[in-house]
């Protein structure tokens, strides 16, 4: 959405190239995310952490590293953004849907990928009929045993 957006703002064509920032976009994007909901499910897993509490935590400890991605991807696609030298014209949709598309997308990794969460693991509650204990989530091997 965002990359999108920020073409649309400096008046650009959705080309190749532009594809080619948004799928490259998408990968970072998605990193981002499984690298905190991953965490989450590892700390109610094995540290009977409530989906609240991990999902907290997993946004702590991993803020630094989905910002030092973010900010390596930003520095990296600005020279291109900003279209200098010979042949620019043709790389600049990228660097623009990279850099706009990160901006946004950094966003919502970091304030809606929590809610998206909890809300998920609400449902998975609801449709299991586990309680609201905060060891819901066990793992695979425990289920078996019992």
């Amino acid at each position: 959405m965002g990359a999108l957006l920020t073409l649309m703002l400096f008046k650009m064509d959705l080309s190749v190239i532009a594809i080619i920032g948004v799928i490259m976009l998408v990968g970072i994007v998605k990193k981002n995310a499984i690298m905190m909901v991953d965490f989450a499910i590892d700390a109610q897993r094995n540290h009977g952490e409530t989906p609240e509490r991990a999902i907290y935590q997993a946004c702590l400890l991993r803020f630094r590293p989905i910002m030092m991605t973010t900010v390596a991807a930003i520095m990296g696609g600005l020279p291109i953004a900003l279209g200098l030298g010979v042949g620019a014209e043709l790389r600049q949709p990228l660097g623009v849907a990279v850099v706009g598309g990160l901006l946004t997308s950094q966003l919502l990794t970091l304030y809606i990928t929590p809610v998206i969460y909890i809300s998920l693991e609400g449902v998975r509650r609801k449709l299991s009929g586990s309680g609201i204990g905060a060891r819901s989530v066990r793992p695979v091997a425990a289920q078996a045993a019992e």
